[in-house]
């Protein structure tokens, strides 16, 4: 099937402007040439120079089907680097699909979803991780993603992976070549010099695990989920930070009992956000399911922004809702401040502290506060009214979300970071066996143990750029591609 030439639209489904039918393949100019002809009508497709682009109709036998650009690119200088034509054709989808079947009864074969990429891949024009990064381009949500992407794509993580890579297996090799060769190749004194090497190689692994959560916020946005009892102010806010009404907001207590989901952009970070029902005991059946959920998703959240309704006393609903802050990064809200208050921040900062200490009285939940420089509170309460038209501690909570999730700044200029979970596991495992290495090493075991856990370490790696990866493996990342790329 590797062999065979692939054809497919590579624009997206529905009418458009402009439409591409893509051809890869040893045999791509002679399936195309055939149906394409220049203005005298003659089929010339096959003496055109590579890297050209060439105005001519697409013809079914005496008919002409439709008026195009062809573009000329021969291997090995393409994107799958085998020769390739796309055809530029009118974006109605009735005619691309016409195209594309003149084009498969020439010879060619529906390509399989990410085919294209694949064959790069396959090809060894690109790796497994700059593959992956080309998905990421497509699935970009933000500037700082598509930047992301674009650095992997370019072999950001690539090169580091490779530079781990090759002085572990130099270490491999120097292990393999002394104990094969003992009279030539001596080991005193190796193990001193091989500690702070791992142990460099650990940091480095371990750095780029750190990268992959900001890699994560920035690639996928920050779940947050907005709780809270009823009629507290969570769907004002809600439609506050989206501009618009989105929720429906009354004063009866218990209006939202499903949850209500948005994506909206803070800055450069997106907030893929969710108001849910009030927390509180109801014997309402309905109401009582919207409760359940905002407690499941609450538990799932990478953000939990808790609004309180500082005009009503704290009760049993609020010590329910405290419960679910745990190890969570938190925001608590002191909402309706424009009314008079019954609860002063420091009753709702002591009613937090004492429900997120365990029985000893340490505090598990260690919640950032902005600015942490100069303070020491474990989290921050912000006073706002989001019922007003005044939008107070808007621009606080915006700052707070940057300061817990990039320190206050977002990483973009970072040499290497991580945005795929495979990768983020296959350098936890290099991680672990290298501290195998380090744990042989401080209880004097023999050398070759370092070289078994070494190499597991290299294989792990290897992994991440498609060097050492099995074929159902690739198969399953490349089928998730959209068709034509």
């Amino acid at each position: 099937m590797e062999n065979e030439t692939i054809a497919a639209i590579a624009t997206p489904a529905g009418n458009g402007g402009i439409g591409i039918i893509r051809v890869s393949g040893e045999h791509a100019f002679s399936v195309v040439h055939p149906i394409y002809c220049n203005r005298k009508k003659e089929h010339t497709l096959l003496n055109y120079q590579t890297h050209t682009i060439h105005y001519g109709f697409i013809c079914d036998g005496d008919d002409v089907v439709d008026e195009v650009m062809v573009s000329v690119m021969k291997a090995p200088h393409t994107y799958t680097t085998e020769h390739t034509v796309e055809i530029n054709c009118h974006g109605g989808m009735f005619l691309m699909n016409r195209i594309l079947s003149l084009v498969l009864a020439n010879g060619a074969r529906l390509a399989e979803p990410g085919e294209f990429t694949k064959r790069a891949f396959l090809n060894g024009r690109i790796d497994l991780s700059e593959a992956e990064a080309v998905m990421d381009i497509l699935r970009s949500k933000n500037d700082l993603a598509l930047k992301a992407s674009m650095a992997q794509l370019k072999g950001s993580v690539s090169s580091k992976i490779k530079e781990l890579r090759a002085d572990i297996l130099y270490e491999i090799a120097f292990i393999e070549s002394a104990l094969d060769d003992p009279e030539h190749i001596s080991l005193d004194g190796y193990q001193e010099q091989l500690l702070p090497k791992i142990k460099h190689l650990s940091d480095e692994c371990m750095s780029l695990i750190h990268s992959a959560d900001q890699g994560k916020i920035i690639k996928e946005g920050i779940r947050t989920v907005i709780v809270g009892k009823p009629n507290a102010g969570k769907s004002s806010l809600l439609n506050l930070l989206l501009g618009e009404e989105k929720a429906i907001v009354t004063d009866i207590a218990g209006t939202t009992r499903d949850t209500l989901e948005e994506s909206l952009m803070i800055g450069e970070i997106q907030l893929n956000i969710m108001d849910t029902a009030g927390i509180r005991d109801t014997q309402d059946k309905v109401e009582k399911i919207g409760v359940e959920r905002a407690k499941s998703y609450a538990a799932d959240a990478d953000l939990i922004i808790y609004v309180v309704d500082s005009s009503a006393p704290l009760d049993e609903n609020d010590e329910e809702i405290i419960h679910l802050l745990k190890n969570k990064k938190v925001i608590v809200l002191m909402n309706k401040s424009d009314l008079t208050s019954v609860i002063t921040e420091d009753e709702l900062k002591r009613a937090i502290l004492t429900g997120l200490s365990d029985e000893n009285g340490e505090k598990k939940n260690q919640i950032e506060s902005y600015p942490a420089k100069d303070e020491k509170n474990e989290f921050v309460i912000i006073k706002t009214s989001t019922g007003s038209s005044s939008k107070t501690g808007m621009q606080d909570l915006e700052k707070q979300i940057h300061f817990m999730f990039m320190n206050g700044e977002i990483s973009e200029n970072s040499e290497v970071m991580i945005t795929n979970i495979r990768h983020k596991e296959g350098l936890i495992e290099a991680h672990e066996s290298l501290g195998q290495v380090m744990q042989s090493i401080i209880s004097q075991m023999p050398e070759d143990f370092y070289s078994i856990d070494l190499m597991s370490a290299y294989a792990s790696l290897g992994r991440i750029i498609g060097e050492e990866v099995e074929e159902d493996l690739v198969n399953e990342i490349f089928s998730k591609f959209c068709m034509g790329k």
